[in-house]
């Protein structure tokens, strides 16, 4: 879908609620928030992403002469707010945590502070986009760091839901660690490498399996991975691939990148029998690649039985996330204030589930670092006016289990904002990373995790923490509303 045609991907409330603000000649500057209440796939963090897609989206926000026409045949909208859309443009504030950051739940990732009809306007969309993307780098992370180091290719685009999930979800796989994708218009896109072999029916094209191997090798010299498992992986694939192994180095053009690929069977087994096969045929340095319905917990059950996979194609459990199909972000009014007021008001929604209990006013988040391992301590969602002295010691504590308390030394720590300005009175000051660039940035962050944090199963939770003045207001508008 082209991004420039998504000022209607909204629901509908947002335009009913539009018009009653504007009917109501509501004044409001409001703030909300985007955040997220629980960490996919039972992880302890998240890979924050789709920033691009916002800003290009917030660029290009503006109704048509199609869109006005197509909401005035709804027969629920007065004239004088259709042409208040007609002229609509984004005017207010964007601040963000940049793609690629590690984060957390509760913390705000994007913060919109504007008009209230404007920020009304863009919840949808702006939840669309940075749920989808954000759920997919996490799972491609995960999948990343369960194959140890070895390279991982997305190839999920058949399975995707849509045309647009599957080149999105390459986007963000690809921020997420993979080192390539087979999605074509995701590597034209978003310049990123783009990968991949060839199919079983090429194998079945041809009157034998040797002669398929052949004809591939001849037309792709320079890498050349062979799909063994057609018909019989240890009886003919293998023989085969090596008999075209033999013939390529006797002739003195044995590619730079070459090696087999199963996507069926018994793959710890069959790995093993094959490593076996092409080291006693003297191609120890041929590459063992792996597909099949992979997920992050079968290529470590996988790696744990000794299989010599050293390359992993991850295609649909990836690009679904189909453990955790959803992200589960929310975008919560935190604020509000009228044209004749200087300060914003707090606001909290109350809900019986105290996790859902929003946390209230105009907010940032600082993140704590142990100053000699440059690992994160935790997070701290304080408010904007607060001023942190990092050679003053530090008290956080568990906003819900308050007798959770931890002293950080002065001295032995430090603090990173992370929300910065993206979009500042409608003008956007941000530029995009690339998003090669992006996949270094988000490697660097995921070294700042402790390896007990990483861990598939049963994680070590990153603690975000509320400041005492935050605590405190928030408890009482809690005591006010009871």
């Amino acid at each position: 879908m082209d991004i420039h045609q998504l000022t209607l991907l909204t629901d509908l409330y947002e335009l009913t609620m539009m018009q009653g603000y504007f009917k109501s000649n509501n004044d409001e500057t409001v703030v909300f928030d985007v955040f997220y209440r629980e960490n996919p796939s039972g992880g302890s963090y998240a890979i924050a992403c789709g920033l691009a897609q916002v800003i290009d989206y917030i660029k290009n926000l503006s109704f048509s002469y199609e869109d006005i026409d197509y909401l005035r045949s709804l027969k629920i909208f007065d004239e004088d707010f259709l042409e208040y859309l007609a002229g609509y443009h984004f005017t207010g504030d964007i601040y963000a945590i940049p793609e690629g950051t590690v984060v957390f739940p509760m913390e705000p990732l994007l913060k919109v502070t504007a008009p209230m009809m404007e920020a009304q306007l863009i919840e949808t969309a702006v939840l669309n986009i940075i749920n989808h993307q954000s759920l997919i780098a996490t799972k491609a992370s995960r999948v990343v760091y369960a194959a140890g180091g070895h390279g991982v290719m997305e190839f999920g685009l058949r399975r995707a839901q849509g045309p647009d999930a599957g080149t999105y979800g390459a986007r963000a796989a690809m921020i997420g660690g993979c080192d390539g994708t087979s999605n074509v218009l995701a590597g034209k896109l978003f310049k990123v490498p783009v990968l991949g072999t060839h199919a079983h029916s090429w194998i079945m094209s041809f009157d034998d399996e040797y002669t398929a191997f052949r004809t591939y090798a001849d037309l792709y010299p320079d890498s050349c991975t062979l799909l063994v498992d057609t018909y019989d992986t240890l009886r003919s694939g293998l023989p085969n691939a090596i008999r075209v192994f033999r013939e390529l180095k006797e002739e003195g053009r044995i590619p730079s990148k070459y090696g087999i690929r199963l996507d069926s069977g018994d793959l710890a087994y069959l790995t093993k029998k094959a490593r076996t096969m092409l080291d006693e045929a003297g191609f120890p340095e041929a590459v063992i690649a792996a597909s099949g319905d992979l997920d992050e917990n079968l290529i470590s059950s996988l790696l744990s039985q000794g299989a010599p996979i050293t390359s992993w194609g991850v295609g649909t459990k990836l690009i679904t996330s189909s453990d955790c199909p959803a992200f589960g972000g929310v975008y919560k009014l935190a604020a509000s204030k009228h044209a004749s007021e200087e300060e914003f008001t707090a606001k909290i929604k109350i809900s019986e589930n105290p996790v859902k209990i929003t946390n209230p006013g105009d907010k940032t988040v600082f993140r704590i670092y142990d100053k000699t391992s440059g690992k994160i301590r935790g997070d701290l969602i304080c408010l904007t006016n607060e001023i942190y002295d990092t050679t003053e010691d530090l008290i956080i504590f568990d906003p819900l289990s308050t007798w959770k308390k931890s002293k950080i030394s002065g001295g032995t720590y430090e603090l990173r904002e992370l929300l910065i300005p993206i979009f500042k009175k409608g003008q956007c000051f941000y530029e995009s990373p690339s998003v090669m660039d992006i996949r270094a940035y988000c490697q660097q962050e995921l070294n700042t995790l402790w390896d007990e944090s990483r861990r598939l199963v049963n994680p070590q939770e990153v603690y975000v923490d509320l400041s005492i003045p935050l605590y405190q207001l928030k408890t009482q508008l809690l005591d006010q509303k009871s």
